[in-house]
């Protein structure tokens, strides 16, 4: 397996001899790319699309790729996290599980987000309405055993079951996936040094947010 030299040597923008060296694509800040990210809900819920040549958005994106965001978003098949904010092909790097809980293998993609392809902001997306989160709501009402792996993914969510219980009584669903996009994010930070140091040199900024499957739009925490 190639090495975290080669990996970021295999991102570098070629220079011509004689001339300085263009900026990234996505050397931009935390708050830049939170912003573009906002425009594009917004185009999103207009319907008015950035016109696009993927061919060419593809051939051009062979050589490097330099995504504005790390998006831990849930697997559901009505979140795509590239419409809903109306990105192209290299800009936003997406890992998914459902539930957008942290994985290890997530939370080892998210790392070399940041540590090679330098994203300047994570968004952990939930989403009403989501299934995983109401299959953990309700193995703790009723104390029952799911199948497979499904009760890892459950204990996963567990502490944002915990978390919701009194603060919304009339929508604990609600209350519980904004808490589990909370502890997505806190997640992220604490059992990564590599995230949670770029947090604090101000390098990377997490934000949190929950899709809204009716609407279309992101409302973020």
């Amino acid at each position: 397996m190639a090495g975290a030299g080669a990996l970021l040597a295999a991102t570098t923008i070629p220079v011509s001899r004689g001339r300085a060296a263009e900026p990234a694509a996505n050397a931009i800040s935390p708050a830049e790319a939170l912003d573009r990210l906002k425009a594009g809900n917004a185009r999103y819920l207009a319907g008015e699309f950035n016109e696009r040549d993927y061919f060419a958005d593809r051939a051009a994106s062979v050589a490097a790729q330099f995504p504005i965001v790390g998006v831990l978003a849930c697997a559901d098949s009505r979140v795509p996290p590239e419409i809903v904010f109306d990105k192209g092909p290299g800009e936003v790097f997406v890992v998914r599980d459902a539930g957008n809980v942290v994985s290890n293998y997530g939370l080892a993609s998210m790392e070399f987000a940041v540590a090679v392809l330098n994203v300047p902001l994570i968004l952990v997306l939930g989403h009403s309405n989501c299934g995983a989160v109401a299959a953990a709501l309700q193995s703790a009402r009723e104390r029952s055993k799911l199948p497979g792996h499904l009760p890892e993914l459950v204990e996963a969510i567990q502490p944002a079951v915990d978390a919701a219980h009194g603060k919304h009584p009339g929508d604990l669903l609600a209350a519980t996936i904004e808490e589990n996009v909370r502890l997505g994010m806190s997640n992220l930070k604490t059992r990564s040094d590599v995230i949670g140091d770029a947090v604090k040199s101000g390098k990377v900024v997490i934000q949190g947010g929950v899709y809204d499957l009716a609407k279309g739009t992101v409302n973020l925490i």
